[in-house]
Order: structure tokens, then C-alpha cells, then sequence
């Protein structure tokens, strides 16, 4: 008789499975989804784009990729968190502990879903945010790599705080607050001459300073060996994240 563990399906099963299941949870709601994940990070760029228009190119260069930043944590990130959270208090990651799936197959399905949920509102904001600043772009073929790796570990971020937080109303306080962090130390959406020293240091522990950098390089070029060791820091940050949420996530054995 077989066990229990050779009953399972396998990993990549698994993981598709998962994915499956949370695409059609969104089936209804994809639309409005695009929408709202792309307005937020528009106005922002709208906004940005009149005080950094007087600095010139590398300005609304800061500008542009930050809110695609942005663009990311808002339509990943914070759903994720919100999803987690959500999760947590109604009972469904006990429904996902009795199906044959690792605790390990959840989060990346979640980041998977999320992301390719996100694609179109992620692609309409650089490309609106392009022409409205009149920044042109020069986007390499290691875009389809890098923005997974800048999405993964701050989809890790968010679904920590859906795993740790008491409630659900602290989790998204909680969220909002690392955003504006992550946003606001390091170079992100303002050039790093115009930082203060405080937050360039700051910033060098921020997957968000790393994701930043590495967009702007296979968006707008040129590319340099900077790209390499933000991937490695993105990488890292995501493996630690990912770690601590199986951890912190309630999963019956």
C-alpha cells in the first residue's frame, strides 16, 4: 500500500493546481482589478512628473520607474496581503491544509496569479507614464525575467504581514506603511542626489531600492553590471521572506 507522501501529487503539480484555483477566485473581478491598479500609479506619476519636469531626463526617469514600483507593491503586494489576511480569518488556508498541496506550493502560486493578473496594468502604466513624461524607453529582453524577480520578494513582504498581523484592518495599516517606507528610503522615485545621506544608506536594505534599479536598466538602458548583484540581493531577500512566511503560516501537518 502506497503512503500518504507517495499519494501526493508532485511539486509543479502542485503549484499549478494552486494557481489554477486563485485565477478563477478572480475570475469576476480581473477587470476592476487593471483599473485601479493602474489609476493609483498614473496620478502619482502625474503628480511627480510637475516638480520633476524643472530637473530634467534622470528625474522623470526616477519618476517613471519608481511608480512602476509602485504599480507593483499596489497590485501585488498589498493583494497579496489582503488575500493572506483574508485566508487566515475565514477558514481557507485549513480548506488548503486538507488538499494534497505543501505549504511551500501557496505563496508562489499567489505571487504566480497575481502577477499575471497585474501584467496589464503594469505594462499601461509605463507605457502611459512614458508618454506623459517623455521619457523614451529602451526595453531589453531581460524584462521578462527581471520583473518576476522584483515582484517576488515584495509579494513575500505582503504575505508576511497577512500571516502575521492580528487582524485584518492592522494588516492593511501595517502594509500601507511598509509601501511608504520602502518607497521613500533610497532611490527609488527620487534620484539619489537629492536624497539625504540617512536614506541612501537606508535604502541599501531595501528590495524595493534593488527592484528599482534594476527595472530602470531593462526599461530605459543602459545595461550594467549593477543588474547582476541587484538580482542576487532581490533573490536573496525573497528566499529569507519566503522562509519566514512558511513559517509564520498556521498549515496543519
Amino acid at each position: 500500500m502506497l503512503s500518504k507522501r507517495n499519494k501526493q501529487p508532485g511539486l509543479l503539480t502542485q503549484l499549478i493546481d494552486v494557481l489554477l484555483i486563485e485565477l478563477t477566485n478572480w475570475r469576476w473581478s480581473w477587470r476592476s482589478m487593471i483599473v485601479i491598479g493602474t489609476l493609483s500609479p498614473v496620478l502619482s506619476m502625474v503628480a511627480l512628473g510637475v516638480f520633476a519636469r524643472d530637473s530634467g531626463k534622470v528625474s522623470l526617469s526616477y519618476v517613471l520607474v519608481g511608480n512602476v514600483v509602485l504599480a507593483i507593491m499596489f497590485n501585488i503586494m498589498s493583494n497579496i496581503e489582503s488575500h493572506v489576511s483574508f485566508m487566515r480569518f475565514h477558514g481557507m488556508l485549513d480548506y488548503f491544509a486538507t488538499l494534497p498541496v505543501r505549504r511551500i506550493a501557496l505563496i508562489p502560486s499567489l505571487v504566480t496569479a497575481f502577477l499575471l493578473i497585474s501584467l496589464p496594468a503594469l505594462a499601461a502604466t509605463l507605457i502611459i507614464g512614458s508618454l506623459l513624461l517623455g521619457v523614451p524607453l529602451h526595453i531589453s529582453p531581460l524584462v521578462l525575467l527581471v520583473v518576476p524577480i522584483c515582484a517576488m520578494p515584495l509579494a513575500g513582504i505582503g504575505a508576511l504581514i497577512g500571516a502575521k498581523a492580528r487582524t485584518p484592518m492592522e494588516a492593511n495599516s501595517i502594509n500601507f506603511l511598509v509601501m511608504f517606507l520602502l518607497l521613500s528610503i533610497g532611490p527609488v522615485i527620487v534620484p539619489p542626489q537629492k536624497l539625504p545621506a540617512v536614506l541612501l544608506i537606508l535604502g541599501r536594505v531595501s528590495p524595493a531600492t534593488y527592484a528599482s534599479s534594476a527595472l530602470r536598466q531593462v526599461l530605459l538602458g543602459p545595461i550594467t553590471g549593477q543588474l547582476t548583484i541587484d538580482i542576487a540581493v532581490l533573490l536573496g531577500v525573497t528566499v529569507m521572506v519566503y522562509w519566514w512566511v512558511s513559517k509564520a503560516i498556521d498549515w496543519r501537518q
